[in-house]
C-alpha cells in the first residue's frame, strides 16, 4: 500500500534521512524503531505533507505521490497520531475530533447536535464512555487526551494509520482498547505504521519491524524471526545490559512528609533518606503527579506537613521549594518544563541566571551551558540551538542540566524517560543514579515497572489518591506493585 523510494531529507549541519526505502503492506502492524533523532519524526512528517523530501519517491498502492500539504495527505488517507498532542484545550472533545470539518446547515453554521451524535458514536466504538463529546479538552487527563487523539485520526477512516508513542501516557485498559482497535484496523486491510520505543508493545503488535539509526535505513524484520536485543543493537550500534548498581541511601532523612493531603490523594507519610532514589508507582490518574506538584509548591495542600533535614517548611510557591533546594521534572516537559522556543542555554539557567554584578552576563551563561552539554553529552550543534529542536532524550539532559546547576538536594522527576529510546534511556539512568552517589535524595515518579525496578532502592505504591504499601528493592516485582496499584 505505501512505498518509500530512497527519500533524503536535510537540514541546515544535519541528515535526517540519508536515502531511506521501506514498504509498508495493506493489513499490517509495521513498527518503526529507532532512536531519538534516527529520522523516525522527520519520515512522518513528510508522509503527513508537513515536509517535502529533497529528494526520492513515495508510491501509494503503486502510484507516485507528492504530498503537498497535511490536508492532501487527509485526502489521499493519511492520518497520523503526534507524541506530541495537536489538541486545543480551549474547545470541546467534537470540537477537536472533528476541527475543519463539523456538520454544518445551508447557513454555514455548526449542527451541533449532528457533530455530538457523531463524536458519541466514535467513542462509543473507541469503548471511551468517561469520555463527553461537549467536555473541554483541558478537563481530561493526559490519557484521556491521547485517546481523544487517536478518535481524531480514525475519524477520518483513514487507509494508512501512523501512530507516534500512542501508549506514553494510556492506562492498560486503555492501551487494552488501542490494541484490539487496531488488530480490527488490520483485519480490515489498513496499513499501520506503529513507532514506540516501548519493544515488548511491538512484540505483541507488529508483523514487521523496520529500524532507523542516524537517518539511515538498517533493515525490516518478521518480529517472529527477530528479539529485543537484536532490536536494540541495531538501534544504537551497541548492546545495552542491563546495568545493577549498589544503593547509595543512608540512615539520614532528608525529606519528610507526613498525611499530605490535597486534590486527588490523602493522608500521604513517607520519608527521603540522603542518597536515595524512591520510586513511586501507580496507574495513570492514581495521584501520583499531584504529590510531587504539592511538595514542589505549584498546587496547594489541604493539610499535612513537609519536612527538610528535619524542620517543618511552609512552600507555597515553586521559588519557596528551589528556595529550600526542592527540584521538579514534570511529566510533561514541552509544555511543563522547557522554554522550547529558546535556546538550550537560555533554559539550562532558568531556575538559577549567573549574573555579573546586576546584568545578565550572556557569556558566563553560554560557558555554564557548555559545560554541562559536555558533562551531560547533550547532542546539540550549539547550546544557541532552540530547545525545541532537539529529541526527547536531549531536552531532557537540558532539564536535569538545569537542576544540577541550582544544586538541590531533593529532585523530583516525574517519567524521566517518557518518550525516549533505550539508548537515551540508559543516559539518563546513568545521570540519575550518579546524582544519588552525590548523596541527592530523588523521588521517582515513572508508569514503567522495569525502570522503577532498575533503579529504586524502595518503592511506594499509590491507588486512588493513597499510599497503598511500600516494597525494599529485594521484595519488589512488577507482579507485587501491580497487585497494590490494582486491588
Amino acid at each position: 500500500m505505501l512505498q518509500l523510494l530512497n527519500i533524503t531529507k536535510q537540514f541546515p549541519g544535519v541528515m535526517a534521512l540519508d536515502n531511506v526505502s521501506l514498504s509498508v503492506d495493506s493489513g499490517e502492524i509495521h513498527a518503526l524503531c529507532g532512536e531519538n533523532g534516527a529520522g523516525k519524526s522527520t519520515l512522518m512528517n513528510i508522509l503527513t505533507g508537513n515536509l517535502h523530501p529533497d529528494s526520492g519517491q513515495i508510491l501509494l498502492n503503486g502510484q507516485a505521490v507528492e504530498i503537498e500539504n497535511p490536508a492532501h495527505a487527509t485526502a489521499l488517507g493519511i492520518a497520523i497520531v503526534y507524541q506530541q498532542l495537536s489538541l486545543v484545550d480551549s474547545l470541546t472533545v467534537a470540537e477537536n475530533i472533528y476541527a475543519n470539518r463539523q456538520p454544518k446547515n445551508r447557513f454555514g453554521l455548526i449542527q451541533y447536535k449532528t457533530l455530538h451524535a457523531h463524536t458519541q458514536a466514535l467513542l462509543n466504538e473507541l469503548a471511551l464512555p468517561d469520555i463527553r463529546p461537549q467536555e473541554l479538552v483541558s478537563e481530561l487527563s493526559p490519557g484521556q487526551k491521547q485517546m481523544v487523539e487517536i478518535a481524531k485520526a480514525l475519524s477520518q477512516n483513514p487507509a494508512i494509520l501512523l501512530l507516534d508513542e500512542p501508549t506514553a501516557s494510556l492506562t492498560h485498559r486503555e492501551t487494552a482498547t488501542l490494541f484490539a482497535l487496531l488488530r480490527q484496523l488490520r483485519t480490515e486491510g489498513k496499513a499501520i505504521v506503529y513507532i514506540s520505543h516501548r519493544l515488548p508493545e511491538l512484540f505483541e503488535l507488529a508483523d514487521r519491524v523496520s529500524v532507523l539509526k542516524d537517518g539511515r535505513y538498517q533493515g525490516t524484520d518478521q518480529m517472529t524471526s527477530t528479539t529485543p536485543d537484536a532490536l536494540i543493537s541495531r538501534m544504537v550500534g551497541r548492546r545495552l545490559m542491563a546495568e545493577k548498581s549498589s544503593s547509595s541511601a543512608t540512615d539520614e532523612v532528608l525529606l519528610q512528609i507526613q498525611n499530605l493531603s490535597g486534590e486527588r490523594f490523602e493522608q500521604i507519610s513517607f520519608q527521603l533518606h540522603k542518597g536515595e532514589i524512591l520510586g513511586m508507582a501507580g496507574l495513570v490518574g492514581a495521584g501520583r503527579t499531584e504529590i510531587a506538584r504539592a511538595i514542589f509548591g505549584i498546587d496547594k495542600h489541604d493539610s499535612g506537613t513537609v519536612q527538610l533535614h528535619g524542620e517543618v517548611v511552609t512552600i507555597a510557591h515553586p521559588a519557596d521549594a528551589v528556595r529550600y533546594g526542592i527540584g521538579y521534572l514534570p511529566e510533561e516537559r514541552k509544555r511543563l518544563g522547557l522554554f522550547i522556543e529558546q535556546s538550550v542555554a537560555q533554559n539550562i539557567v532558568a531556575a538559577q541566571s549567573p549574573a555579573s554584578g546586576p546584568w545578565y552576563n550572556r557569556n558566563r551563561v553560554r560557558s555554564l551551558a557548555e559545560s554541562f552539554r559536555q558533562q551531560l553529552g547533550i547532542r546539540t550543534p550549539s547550546v544557541r540551538e532552540i530547545a525545541g529542536n532537539l529529541s526527547g532524550g536531549n531536552q531532557q539532559k537540558t532539564m536535569l542540566a538545569r537542576w544540577l546547576l541550582v544544586n538541590p538536594d531533593v529532585l523530583i522527576v516525574d517519567e524521566p524517560t517518557h518518550g525516549i529510546d533505550v539508548g537515551g534511556k540508559a543516559e539518563i539512568y546513568a545521570i540519575l543514579r550518579g546524582l544519588a552517589a552525590q548523596g541527592k535524595g530523588m523521588l521517582l515518579i515513572s508508569s514503567e515497572l522495569p525502570e522503577l525496578l532498575a533503579l529504586a532502592d524502595r518503592i511506594l505504591v499509590i491507588r486512588d489518591g493513597q499510599l497503598t504499601g511500600e516494597l525494599s528493592r529485594e521484595e519488589a516485582t512488577e507482579e507485587q506493585i501491580m497487585m497494590l496499584a490494582t486491588q
